[in-house]
């Protein structure tokens, strides 16, 4: 193969990763894939860790090196995969987070109603796919689970994927939250392929265990930090106003970035809706903040002032919903304090619900190969960490409130 076709990346988390496939360059070189740059892997993280400034990019090119890792590793143990069906998942861990659009999930419910990001990316996916003249057609069936090696998909998408176990890494090495850190390298060395499903032979346990708790760990350190939670919250609000105000004479709302279609004229994901949002990004929004922190509208000023600023609402966690005379009295307190009606107030006192399950039964499992051929799932383990009980979700109650 010519040295034109062959590329090393220096990842700072994994070393080098090689790219020599022509289907992954063209993925690569693609402007919707070049849109991932652009996009926070971790949303408002960067907030309470500076360093977690790291890119959806970079944990697709991650996610694309830990998948040939384990087909390398499956391959050694004599699971039959062909250089077509490698490239192919290849391509589709590659792409699976080709649909997220500005701050990722903190704003996909609002910007975007009624459209989940996986439908959006299989979408652009397909779009590439007709560019390409059907060069994806199989990644699209793996990606889909619609192809006959099911162990694939699981790869890409399950509960003990290359994604999963990308972003943990990558992200506590950005946050520098040690609680984050799994032995990916050992639980990619554990993977074997049986009766065409994924499973983890018996002396991967602790690492699958470990895998479990960290993930836990981060979600409730990291991922629903109570800043991030509310930062978060707050970029949800700053687009609910501009939906509540927004009037088509009123230029001052106006930012000149696709983020003016999807707040006026988005109805579904049709073709130009799909044109729109693949020029969208974390700058589109930011620089709309920037712009309606200028606007005349009390609230919104003040909602992308803080966001600009840091200087987010309080928020207060505990086990037990939040008396309804307590949000009363912070309601109040905030009205009189910013001179706003009753409605207006509720942008800056609101309550919520976080929740986080570390492993759940009702999805895809993690299966245990034991040595005498028996097949349990990890939470039916005697004596192991991850039991039933703790496939119930944790719930953490939340009130945000003006200073």
């Amino acid at each position: 193969m010519p040295d034109a076709l062959r590329k090393i990346i220096n990842d700072p988390v994994y070393g080098f990763i090689t790219i020599q496939d022509p289907l992954i360059f063209s993925i690569m070189n693609h402007p919707y894939y070049q849109r991932l740059r652009r996009i926070h892997q971790m949303a408002m993280a960067h907030l309470v860790y500076p360093g977690a400034v790291h890119t959806r990019l970079h944990h697709s090119l991650g996610a694309y090196h830990l998948a040939g890792c384990a087909i390398t590793e499956l391959r050694n143990k004599g699971v039959e995969i062909t250089s077509e069906e490698a490239v192919a998942t290849e391509a589709a861990i590659l792409l699976h987070d080709i649909g997220h659009g500005p701050f990722s999930h903190a704003l996909e419910s609002v910007l975007l109603p009624g459209t989940h990001h996986e439908q959006v990316g299989l979408q652009i996916i397909q779009r590439m796919n007709a560019e390409m003249n059907g060069r994806l057609d199989m990644a699209i069936a793996i990606f889909t689970n619609k192809y006959h090696k099911h162990f694939l998909h699981q790869l890409v998408s399950g509960q003990l994927d290359v994604d999963r176990m990308d972003y943990l890494t990558r992200d506590s090495f950005f946050t520098g939250v040690s609680e984050g850190v799994i032995g990916y390298d050992r639980i990619l060395k554990m993977l074997t392929v049986y009766e065409g499903e994924l499973l983890v032979e018996e002396k991967g346990i602790y690492s699958i265990e470990k895998f479990l708790i960290a993930r836990r760990l981060m979600y409730w350190q990291v991922y629903l930090h109570k800043t991030v939670l509310v930062s978060e919250k707050m970029l949800v609000n700053i687009v609910r106003r501009v939906r509540q105000i927004n009037h088509k004479s009123d230029s001052r709302l106006v930012t000149n970035t696709p983020m003016d279609y999807f707040l006026r004229d988005f109805e579904t994901m049709n073709d130009e809706a799909l044109t729109e949002f693949c020029t969208l990004d974390d700058y589109d929004f930011m620089h709309a903040v920037k712009t309606w922190s200028r606007h005349p509208d009390p609230v919104l000023h003040l909602l992308c002032t803080k966001i600009l600023n840091r200087d987010l609402l309080k928020i207060r966690v505990q086990a037990e919903p939040f008396e309804e005379n307590e949000v009363q009295q912070k309601l109040a307190y905030a009205c009189h304090n910013l001179n706003v009606s009753e409605d207006d107030g509720k942008y800056f006192v609101f309550t919520g619900i976080a929740a986080n399950t570390m492993y759940s039964t009702k999805d895809e499992r993690i299966n245990i190969l034991f040595k005498d051929g028996t097949i349990k799932d990890i939470s039916e383990i005697d004596n192991a960490l991850i039991h039933k009980t703790l496939a119930s979700p944790i719930k953490k109650f939340y009130i945000c409130y003006h200073r």
